[in-house]
């Protein structure tokens, strides 16, 4: 079987030797990190955010050396060169796995835990699993073990965790939590979803066009929906890597407009559009989630008679063309933002998509860990 590896953002095969509303926040440029504070809100959606300085490891080469993230927590805090390392361990050490191949135990003796303020299926089973495939073991805190910054502080928290183990996931609404769970935690602290971004979905999701594609530069990906945290989470990639990413939303729906810029500022090239059926022509992805997240319930009825003409189904992939593959993050509301063919379709990638979550995500901690 043929080797891969990843240089510039494609896909290279060589012979063989032997895996929601949004907050407004003002991220910057990986040469610009540490993160600034910003009390930027969003009316339409009730929420204001302030961001804080994200802990950095600092090189020993000196004071002018340039800072190392301990945590992964937004991916334009790394640069394209880190990105694509971390993508091409992730094929490396999924050929391993997918081999039978289990004498590859970095991780062992060591443990990480798990906070979940929101439920998931995906999150903690390719979580979960991918850190005992590598050796180690996984502790699950759902939402009533801790109640972070209820029954206890963010801050106490992070530090009392990480007295215990080597590395923290956590998956919560507020962004702010991340953020106080990164500055308090002495152990690397991994972004599982906030209502702003989700870092780990798009490196599964980039894997998948790396593996489907054979590069992410110079694609153009679509997102048909609401401008989520998903969204945001493309806006960071696309600033770190360039490619053509539009948004098509409904009006009152467009993601975080100083997300927008830091894309744009970076050099992709980023529309906001509310015609879904122009948006998707020349596609290599069109892309979509549910319309109404966790915690948006109640406006789930609502939501459908605004985003009407916002679906994707059978035609408006043949819109987009022959080329063009259909993602989703899951879960699916099979007839409401996708329909039952499109999902099932020869051109979706939906279900090795949700596999690239373990494989991603390991690679994410080996990176953090310096395995």
């Amino acid at each position: 079987m043929a080797a891969a590896a990843i240089f510039g953002g494609h896909l290279v095969l060589s012979a063989p030797n032997s895996t929601r509303r949004p907050q407004s926040l003002a991220l910057h440029p990986p040469s610009e990190r540490p993160i600034a504070a910003s009390s930027a809100s969003v009316a339409r959606r009730g929420v204001a955010a302030a961001a804080v300085s994200s802990p950095a490891v600092v090189s020993s080469l000196g004071k002018d050396a340039k800072q190392i993230p301990k945590d992964f927590l937004h991916i334009n805090d790394f640069d394209k060169d880190t990105i694509m390392k971390i993508l091409n361990r992730a094929i490396e050490v999924k050929a391993k796995i997918k081999s039978g191949d289990r004498g590859f135990q970095p991780f062992k003796g060591k443990s990480m835990a798990m906070i979940f303020a929101k439920p998931s299926m995906r999150t903690r089973v390719s979580f979960e699993t991918g850190f005992f495939l590598l050796g180690g073991h996984a502790i699950y805190l759902g939402p009533d073990d801790i109640q972070m910054g209820k029954r206890e502080e963010t801050r106490d928290v992070a530090r009392v965790l990480s007295g215990y183990n080597d590395i923290i996931m956590a998956r919560v609404f507020a962004h702010q939590d991340i953020l106080d769970l990164a500055k308090y935690a002495s152990v690397p602290v991994i972004n599982g979803l906030t209502d702003y971004n989700h870092p780990c979905q798009i490196m599964a999701d980039a894997l998948t066009m790396l593996e489907h594609i054979g590069r992410i530069e110079n694609t153009k990906v679509v997102y048909v929906g609401d401008g989520n945290n998903i969204v945001h989470s493309w806006l960071l990639l696309a600033a770190v890597i360039p490619f053509h990413f539009v948004c098509a939303c409904p009006k009152g729906f467009e993601p975080d407009a100083k997300t927008v810029e830091i894309a744009r500022n970076a050099g992709s090239k980023i529309e906001i559009t509310n015609d879904p059926k122009e948006a998707v022509k020349g596609a290599d992805v069109v892309y979509t989630d549910v319309w109404a997240s966790m915690g948006q319930k109640q406006e789930a009825e609502k939501r459908k008679e605004l985003f009407k003409g916002f679906m994707v189904d059978e035609a408006l992939m043949e819109m987009a063309g022959p080329k063009a593959f259909l993602m989703h993050c899951l879960p699916a509301e099979r007839g409401v933002e996708v329909t039952d063919g499109a999902i099932e379709a020869p051109n979706s990638i939906v279900f090795p998509q949700a596999e690239n979550r373990m494989h991603a995500q390991n690679a994410i901690m080996l990176h953090v860990l310096g395995a």
